[in-house]
């Protein structure tokens, strides 16, 4: 079964940097696109940024261009997110996601916490 689990996520003060990890497993990574969003409560999931299957391609939401860099490592089956600059707009919880082939369903991992704060 597909699994994907988030790490890195925690209190960061205006201006810094983190660096989130996305360890999947249960299906072929290197087969598909991998994808973070991030949500505020009470917001809609918002995409944060897209890599391509050999990270060759990414795409990133205008709020992340400049400061936010995916990245993926397939021989570890490991998704990245680092966030520099940071500000307090910044606070939600990510997720990491890929689609399921013909259906196109996403999958998603459990979300971690990104509280930029001083």
């Amino acid at each position: 079964q597909e699994q994907l689990v988030e790490s890195g996520g925690g209190l960061v003060q205006p201006g810094g940097s983190l660096r989130l990890s996305c360890a999947a497993s249960g299906f072929i990574f290197s087969d598909y696109h991998m994808s973070w969003y991030r949500q505020v409560p009470g917001k809609q999931r918002e995409l944060v940024a897209v890599i391509a299957q050999d990270g060759g391609n990414t795409h990133y939401a205008d709020s992340a261009k400049g400061r936010f860099t995916i990245s993926r490592d397939n021989a570890k089956n490991t998704v990245y997110l680092q966030m520099t600059n940071l500000t307090p707009e910044d606070t939600a919880d990510y997720y990491c996601a890929f689609r399921r082939p013909i259906t196109q369903q996403l999958v998603w991992g459990q979300g971690i916490l990104v509280t930029v704060s001083s």
